[in-house]
């Protein structure tokens, strides 16, 4: 199975609330990011991609990783998606849909099942953003 290789942002707003986008042309929402351009790294990626889809300008600084995660791909069958995460918080106020973007939407547990999510999303990045509660 082919792998892509892309950057995503986990981006929890003081709320608790969890920003996801929606591509153009596409049915699953997922976080923000994508894949490289040559000679970038990482947090180059996602610090690029998020200004392109949001408009906002991240400083490497308030990137903090996450790790490299796999899950089946959202919107190219047969293929599975190698992302490296990173947390960072953004300013609802100052997100805009800009670029490939058709929506974005901040989410809670409650969305979860309401919305059709990436497997990235559910499997992997959603749990970190919303940790199960101690026993």
């Amino acid at each position: 199975m082919p792998d892509i290789h892309v950057s995503a942002a986990v981006i929890v707003d003081e709320a608790g609330r969890v920003l996801v986008v929606r591509k153009q042309g596409t049915t699953m929402f997922m976080q923000p990011g994508g894949k490289p351009e040559s000679g970038e790294s990482p947090a180059q990626t996602l610090i690029r991609e998020i200004e392109e889809e949001l408009g906002v300008v991240l400083d490497e600084a308030a990137l903090r990783p996450l790790g490299t995660f796999v899950s089946a791909a959202a919107n190219e069958p047969g293929h599975r998606v190698v992302a490296e995460a990173f947390a960072t918080s953004i300013d609802p106020a100052t997100v805009a849909v800009q670029a490939e973007l058709a929506e974005l939407r901040w989410i809670t547990p409650a969305d979860v099942g309401t919305l059709p999510l990436a497997p990235l999303s559910l499997e992997h990045l959603l749990p970190i953003a919303w940790p199960a509660p101690a026993n």
